[in-house]
């Protein structure tokens, strides 16, 4: 039997975190569904179409991978794409306190669906996509930041926000 996770998040946009704990989580899985989240209560700067694209982009290359946004409860989500773990990753003790929860939630809503937690590599562990949107407003240097395919569009969107 494939083991099907689901890596659920806003991705606004994806990190190389985030890219790191993918690539990981391959390593553990068969396949890998990244479900970016539509999340218009959290406001984000790029639209649910524009994550798509940047996720799609900096996964070129990966096997076993899927792109999908959704706008439902990721456990209805986990069950559409039979999938039975949530990764969720945790960077700080900060993180850990709300993953927990969420990790409980999710179990509670369907005790088939288990949370595994993945910390990025050392290098990443500060690198969040509010971060890279602060620097954005900015326009300070991300290229360090995000995978260079993401940063390739978010500097032409840059662009096309200046014409």
């Amino acid at each position: 039997m494939r083991k099907i996770a689901l890596y659920p998040g806003t991705f606004d946009p994806i990190t190389n975190g985030h890219f790191d704990i993918i690539e990981r989580a391959l390593n553990l899985f068969d396949e890998v569904i990244v479900a970016i989240a539509l999340s218009a209560d959290k406001k984000p700067m790029y639209t649910l179409d524009e994550r798509i694209e940047m996720v799609k982009a900096a996964l070129v290359g990966l096997e076993n991978v899927t792109v999908v946004g959704f706008d439902n409860l990721t456990v209805e989500l986990a069950k559409t794409y039979k999938a039975t773990v949530l990764i969720r990753g945790l960077r700080a003790v900060s993180d850990f306190e709300y993953e927990l929860q969420l990790g409980y939630l999710n179990n509670s809503l369907d005790e088939a669906i288990e949370t595994v937690y993945l910390m990025p590599k050392l290098q990443h562990a500060f690198i969040s996509s509010s971060i890279v949107r602060n620097l954005l407003k900015f326009n300070a240097k991300t290229e360090h930041l995000v995978p260079k395919e993401v940063q390739k569009i978010i500097g032409d969107k840059k662009v096309c926000m200046l014409r």
